[in-house]
């Protein structure tokens, strides 16, 4: 018989198991707002074209958040709010999400996410609308 060790959950060496995924998590994310920082969507051939707006010439709900990400890095929020607004209201939700991962890690008690159905069904609504309007005449305040 193999023994396994599990890190005591009160041990330094617990918390820094523990905090393993987060902290990976957000480098990949790092790493990608850096990338996306040092690389301005804003100019043509660097990152591909949608492919429902180059099918269509219909902007989807993630398009523009690129720009929008790129514009969070370098501190223009009106610039990022412009580009796509929902891309940051993700982001600051992502943050805040990540930040109760690592505290509750922290402590050694479990992270579970359970949405209630009608959040994600008003979220999904919520994008839909955002659409909709965006790809109307009147919202072409919404375009990235």
């Amino acid at each position: 018989m193999h023994s396994v060790n599990v890190p005591d959950p009160g041990t330094t060496r617990g918390r820094a198991a523990r905090l393993a995924v987060p902290a990976g998590v957000l480098a990949a994310v790092a790493g990608a707002f850096a990338y996306v920082g040092a690389v301005d969507p804003n100019e043509p051939g660097h990152y591909p074209a949608c492919p429902l707006l180059r099918l269509t010439g219909l902007y989807c709900p993630g398009c523009g958040g690129l720009r929008s990400a790129h514009a969070v890095v370098h501190g223009d929020l009106p610039a990022a709010l412009q580009a796509n607004a929902p891309a940051v209201l993700g982001y600051a939700c992502f943050a805040v999400l990540w930040t109760v991962w690592v505290v509750r890690a922290v402590r050694g008690r479990p992270t579970r996410l359970a949405p209630p159905p009608v959040l994600l069904w008003t979220l999904g609504t919520l994008l839909l609308v955002f659409t909709v309007v965006r790809n109307l005449p009147f919202g072409g305040w919404l375009h990235p």
